[in-house]
């Protein structure tokens, strides 16, 4: 099983591709609570050059309140990552699978839950 969704977009830059997939998740109910440079971290924490890396941390308020309250851990697995970065003939789009993630907990109900966030994360990836 992959753990992620994936798709690469040419001809346009890391920055674009940023722009459309922040609106892509806003039109889907998501909103981004952490963004990580990690090409900017890399190159500060160990001084090494890496192609452009983003890590959004993506959440949908309803379906991480419902999860939550199935299971109150769950959080120790949230938010959704999605990720952003240089690959050859352009920028990839990774979008994290939460119910390869959720495979942990035994809770079928969460998968429920975490199969309509993967459909949801699938759009956005599509749309982006």
């Amino acid at each position: 099983m992959t753990y992620t969704i994936n798709r690469v977009v040419t001809g346009a830059d890391i920055d674009t591709i940023d722009q459309r997939v922040r609106s892509a998740l806003g039109d889907a109910g998501f909103g981004v609570l952490t963004e990580i440079d990690v090409k900017a971290t890399m190159k500060k924490k160990i001084d090494v050059d890496i192609e452009p890396y983003r890590i959004l941390g993506a959440c949908n308020p309803h379906m991480a309140h419902e999860a939550i309250g199935m299971e109150p851990r769950v959080g120790a697995m949230l938010p959704c990552n999605v990720i952003l970065r240089q690959v050859e003939g352009g920028i990839e789009i990774s979008a994290i699978d939460p119910v390869a993630s959720m495979q942990a907990i035994e809770n079928p109900d969460l998968l429920t839950v975490a199969a309509k966030v993967r459909d949801m994360l699938e759009g956005v990836v599509k749309a982006a």
